[in-house]
């Protein structure tokens, strides 16, 4: 089910395509990628390496002595995870696709370090920023609808 998938950071500027052969993606909970993301995980999207193809070259930071991420150094928007020493695989995040909602979460990484109250969110109250007062008017006043 090879499927061609496109993504990129939030100001554009870098962008790749991704041959994707499945619709599973995992969340990673370690230390790193919660500081990394700024998130309580990642979620990431893995796949063979030479399956990406980037428009523009992403930067990256060696985030230890074994990995490295890409980012965009505009706009900040984390990309991704890389071994240093190649494994022939690497993660690109969810959140950097441009369809995200195309995958479904199949497990969970670095388990030692996840904050098992923010799984289970489901009864939390739900607000959306097309009704968020605070959100809304500001895209309005600046002549602009609210974004997806």
């Amino acid at each position: 089910m090879s499927r061609t998938m496109t993504g990129g950071c939030q100001c554009g500027r870098i962008r790749y395509t991704a041959q994707v052969e499945n619709d599973e993606a995992y969340l990673c909970h370690c230390r790193m990628c919660q500081k990394a993301t700024g998130g309580f995980a990642a979620a990431f999207v893995q796949l063979p390496s030479d399956s990406v193809t980037w428009e523009r070259e992403p930067d990256w930071y060696a985030s230890s002595p074994i990995a490295r991420r890409p980012f965009c150094s505009q706009c900040g928007s984390p990309l991704g995870f890389d071994f240093i020493e190649s494994s022939g695989q690497m993660d690109l995040t969810l959140g950097s696709f441009d369809e995200p909602g195309f995958f479904r979460p199949v497990a969970h990484a670095g388990c030692e370090s996840l904050h098992e109250s923010w799984l289970d969110t489901k009864d939390l109250p739900r607000h959306y920023s097309a009704t968020t007062d605070s959100v809304a008017s500001r895209w309005k006043a600046a002549g602009l609808e609210v974004p997806e």
